[in-house]
């Protein structure tokens, strides 16, 4: 792996003979460590993919899109988190499981004052979700899920039942995505990390909410009618960001923006 736009004084990984090397997972981890952040603080970051003409997806999912090191990289960003947050959608199609706990990182995230793995928070306004799944049932941490407070109230019960907690924010049946974002941080999960899909990611960047965009940019093309990486209305501006880190391997580019 190469970086290819540094913004510390990191050295770049390479080996003694100045060959390129895979990256360590503390090297990693490093490279996408979370901002400080004051006392009532909290940061929202996206991890998502996009082949070069734009496409989320192939075939509904974003597994065909992927390669080895950007699920390394989607590993430490979820180890690196408080929260995972994600749309019910997304949990569908890509058949969300609960996040593990990984030795590689359990000092760090002991020394964050973090628990073993982070939870993951499902955003959902009909609650049409299958509470009988391990993410519901046998998550190492308690799954959250958010909703509007008028939400299907025995689709509440049930998910209460199958030992998940709900958060409402929104004050019909909608999500409001920055009222989200508070609420969770109010629970102490500010090191934030959305997984889309596409329509929850347009509702934080239309909320204005997002301070980072980690995206890795897959060398296909698979034309098609595939969703963006965001979706939903337009912004009135367009939001700008600024680099943070470029980082290549085997043609795939691994980015980060962050809000200016």
């Amino acid at each position: 792996m190469r970086r290819l736009f540094p913004v510390t004084d990191q050295t770049p990984a390479r080996s003694q003979d100045g060959a390129d090397r895979e990256w360590s997972l503390d090297e990693l981890a490093d490279a996408y460590a979370y901002p400080a952040l004051a006392a009532d603080g909290h940061w929202l970051r996206a991890n998502m993919v996009s082949t070069l003409d734009g496409a989320a997806q192939h075939d509904g999912r974003s597994q065909p899109i992927s390669g080895e090191t950007d699920m390394r990289i989607f590993g430490t960003l979820r180890a690196l988190a408080d929260v995972v947050v994600v749309g019910a959608e997304t949990v569908r199609q890509e058949g969300y499981r609960p996040a593990r706990a990984r030795e590689a990182f359990a000092a760090r995230r002991e020394a964050a004052g973090q628990g073993p793995a982070p939870a993951v928070a499902v955003v959902t306004a009909s609650m049409d979700l299958d509470f009988s799944l391990p993410l519901f049932t046998s998550p190492l941490v308690p799954t959250l899920v958010v909703t509007g407070a008028a939400a299907p109230s025995d689709r509440v019960a049930q998910a209460r039942a199958a030992g998940a907690e709900v958060v409402v924010a929104g004050e019909g049946a909608a999500v409001d995505a920055a009222r989200a974002v508070r609420e969770l941080a109010d629970r102490g999960l500010r090191r934030q990390l959305t997984e889309g899909g596409p329509r929850l990611l347009g509702q934080f960047v239309a909320a204005d909410v997002l301070d980072e965009l980690c995206l890795t940019i897959s060398p296909t093309l698979t034309a098609g009618g595939a969703q963006r990486i965001a979706g939903g209305p337009s912004v009135t501006v367009p939001h700008r960001l600024a680099p943070a880190c470029v980082l290549e391997e085997a043609g795939f580019l691994f980015t980060s923006y962050r809000r200016i």
